[in-house]
């Protein structure tokens, strides 16, 4: 593994696996796809996964997506950190 020129040991375009926890509410798994999507394209996100905790009240996301770059990962997460259905991200 080598170091990009954004001082990151990715090499892009990778693959790349986002991890997004909020309630399990209804809408929640398309509003973080959707977010993902407008910065990555809809064709990028190859797979989604969820699991919802023990109690049933939150569901945690997977959402592997084809990225291109750093500054685009820097994007998604900048949109999923300001949702105020996402509690957390990986």
């Amino acid at each position: 593994m080598s170091i990009n020129e954004d001082n990151t040991p990715l090499e892009f375009p990778c693959d790349f696996p986002l991890k997004i926890m909020g309630r399990d509410q209804e809408g929640f798994r398309e509003h973080v796809i959707e977010i993902v999507s407008r910065h990555a394209g809809e064709s990028a996100v190859l797979n989604v996964r969820d699991r919802e905790s023990r109690g049933g009240r939150f569901v945690s996301l997977t959402v592997t997506v084809r990225a291109e770059s750093r500054p685009q990962l820097d994007d998604i997460y900048r949109e999923l950190h300001a949702s105020e259905r996402v509690l957390m991200t990986l």
